[in-house]
């Protein structure tokens, strides 16, 4: 007999794993500047730090409140005209009812692959977007599977989460190219309260570091995926609905979108086969057999 997960458990699995994620990243960016504060004076170091801290908040601040227009901008995204699309909106008006979600405003991209993705800071200033092979191919069941994972997304706060990881990863990113250049200038004669051993540890750091993180975010966003497919099955009731739609996915050809947007989508649009830690989505076929057990 196949083991039965609950989705309620699914959920939170995968949520407290993503915090201890972001926790890891967190660690990483003190450990990251305790080694350089050791090994140069105070004041360059707070110099970094500001640089670093001024441009995540900077970009912090343009994608939070902007993030839905440039990912609809870049898909060329229109907003769907509720009498063109009447099922459409009945089908996220229903499910907003069962998820006690506000209406987010609904947009179709024009494109012959099913995907959909969600975006916007929290569900008072969100947005769905599909496309229409979605609608074409996909029948009502599976597509509510669909819109149904994409409106948890929403109700997760997603967007704001990876934004928050997106941030930290760039000021280890930043903090980390800073120190490896400033190297070349330093005068080997410099009195500073560093050593031998921890330039070695900061060098070995700065490289490492970015890379580490960068995976971390990675997982995270996996993670966020399993999350909103069993967030869809507490919406509908109705997991055969989603199974369906991505064993259509999984059979689908690649989409053609902006890189920079791929990880909104509900599954990796460019179909890559890669997976595992390099992925910003899980397979499909694990997310199946989870989806198959609840």
């Amino acid at each position: 007999m196949a083991e039965h997960i609950n989705f309620d458990d699914q959920i939170s699995r995968n949520k407290w794993k993503s915090g201890f994620l972001i926790a890891i990243i967190f660690i990483v960016f003190i450990l990251l500047g305790y080694v350089i504060s050791m090994f140069y004076s105070e004041g360059f170091f707070f110099v970094i730090m500001s640089v670093a801290i001024i441009f995540s908040i900077g970009y912090l601040l343009i994608t939070y409140y902007n993030s839905d227009k440039i990912a609809l901008a870049s898909v060329n995204a229109a907003e769907a005209k509720r009498s063109e699309y009447p099922q459409l909106y009945h089908s996220i008006e229903g499910l907003t009812i069962a998820s006690g979600l506000p209406m987010p405003k609904v947009y179709v991209m024009q494109n012959e692959q099913i995907n959909a993705f969600a975006s916007g800071r929290d569900p008072r200033h969100s947005v769905i977007c599909v496309t229409t092979g979605a609608m074409k191919k996909l029948n009502k069941q599976e597509l509510e599977g669909v819109l149904a994972h994409e409106l948890s997304h929403i109700a997760n706060y997603d967007i704001r989460f990876m934004t928050l990881a997106a941030v930290m990863v760039g000021m280890i990113a930043i903090i980390s190219e800073m120190f490896l250049r400033s190297l070349w200038f330093r005068s080997s004669d410099n009195d500073n309260k560093g050593n031998a051993v921890f330039l070695i540890i900061g060098i070995v750091l700065a490289i490492l570091a970015p890379i580490a993180v960068n995976l971390v975010q990675l997982a995270i966003s996996r993670k966020r995926e399993f999350a909103a497919d069993a967030s869809s099955v507490k919406f509908t009731r109705y997991p055969v609905g989603l199974i369906n739609a991505l064993s259509k996915i999984k059979n689908d050809q690649p989409m053609k979108v902006n890189r920079a947007v791929a990880s909104l989508f509900m599954s990796d649009p460019f179909r890559r086969k890669v997976s595992g830690l390099f992925s910003t989505h899980p397979d499909i076929n694990e997310r199946i057999s989870i989806l198959k057990k609840m």
